[in-house]
């Protein structure tokens, strides 16, 4: 990965706080001009640095209630590979690892209550080739969310 400066860490900073920000705004603050903020967001989206940007929407209101962890256990390690395009055909699944430690893979989706939550682990997650054990965490209370800080020198 190419070196950030200051500044790009400074804009990161900002724009990570509030993806909606206009580029007058950020650029008033860097003191720097609207394009100069357009062309480092851009390097730094080409560089995979900044992997995204958008809204983060409540899966509760959408009536995904239930938060769930689940431990996945293979056959052999090598077949993550293999089970990795499973899970994405699994809208619920919204995060997956490749993990040391008890599990080959930690998984985190969400589930409309425990009964959609049971159908997934029955129907879907325990019949990919390759998965032989799961273990299902379910999360009382998101407690906190955020992104790595940046810092940076003034």
């Amino acid at each position: 990965m190419e070196k950030i400066d200051t500044l790009d860490r400074k804009i990161l900073d900002i724009v990570m706080k509030n993806a909606r920000i206009p580029s007058k705004d950020v650029a008033e603050v860097c003191g720097v001009s609207r394009a100069a903020i357009h062309q480092r967001i851009q390097r730094m989206i080409d560089l995979k640095i900044i992997t995204g940007s958008g809204y983060h929407v409540n899966p509760n209101i959408l009536g995904f209630t239930t938060c769930a962890y689940i431990g996945v256990n293979l056959e052999k390690g090598s077949m993550y590979k293999d089970v990795v395009p499973e899970f994405e055909k699994i809208p619920e699944v919204v995060e997956c690892h490749f993990t040391t430690g008890p599990y080959t893979m930690m998984i985190k989706l969400y589930a409309r209550d425990n009964q959609h939550l049971m159908e997934l682990l029955n129907g879907k997650i325990q019949n990919i080739h390759g998965v032989v054990g799961t273990e299902t965490l379910i999360s009382l209370e998101q407690s906190m969310i955020r992104e790595i800080p940046i810092k940076y020198e003034e």
